[in-house]
């Protein structure tokens, strides 16, 4: 079965499933979309591997197995979702300690948690994509085969993280100063999409 490389194109709320999330990976070479629920924490996770300037105070729990595997040598080389059973992904982390390859089962959220830290990349299987691949337009999916199974599941990966337009007004108000002193509190309190949400207005502000 041939591979096909993946890349991460958002995070979105997902409307099923309250406190859940919806990552969305984007075929490199093409035009479909893989979404995967995950969990608050591992969005979260993932947003912080993504947003390079946002460092937290203590290690995650990623970070702090990248530490880990970074002390003894062990590097992780690539991501694999291998199956596809019952909704659920299930994918194996490929990691490399003295030119001796190891493969270990791992949840799909955490697998590409640790993709990111590693800069390793991510792959799925054709089969998996053509079973369970959509197209994204605007805020709707479209399933590759137009049966709809999953239309509605999610909003578009650009409403992550979005405010209210009051919320906008109030960081807009702010002076730079007052922006950094709220970006240094939510990154001591660990609020991490607080964080990059005031990181965006410093962004505008200052460009």
């Amino acid at each position: 079965m041939s591979l096909v490389k993946l890349a991460i194109k958002g995070i979105s709320y997902s409307q099923t499933q309250n406190g859940a999330y919806a990552l969305i990976l984007n075929e490199v070479d093409g035009e479909r979309k893989l979404p995967i629920v995950i969990g608050a924490f591992e969005a979260q996770s993932i947003a912080i591997a993504l947003e390079k300037e946002i460092k937290p105070p203590r290690p995650l729990t990623h970070d702090l197995f990248k530490n880990f595997a970074d002390r003894f040598d062990i590097v992780v080389k690539q991501v694999i979702i291998h199956k596809l059973v019952d909704g659920v992904f299930y994918s194996s982390i490929i990691c490399e300690r003295d030119k001796i390859e190891e493969i270990i089962d791992a949840r799909t959220s955490d697998a590409i948690a640790l993709a990111l830290r590693f800069s390793a990349p991510i792959f799925t299987y054709k089969n998996i994509l053509d079973k369970a691949g959509v197209y994204l337009k605007g805020n709707t999916m479209e399933s590759e085969d137009s049966k709809g199974d999953n239309d509605g599941v999610l909003s578009s990966p650009e409403t992550f993280g979005l405010e209210d337009s009051s919320s906008k007004d109030t960081y807009s108000a702010k002076s730079i100063q007052e922006l950094y002193e709220l970006l240094n509190e939510a990154v001591l309190n660990e609020d991490y999409e607080k964080a990059a949400k005031i990181r965006d207005e410093i962004s505008k502000k200052e460009s």
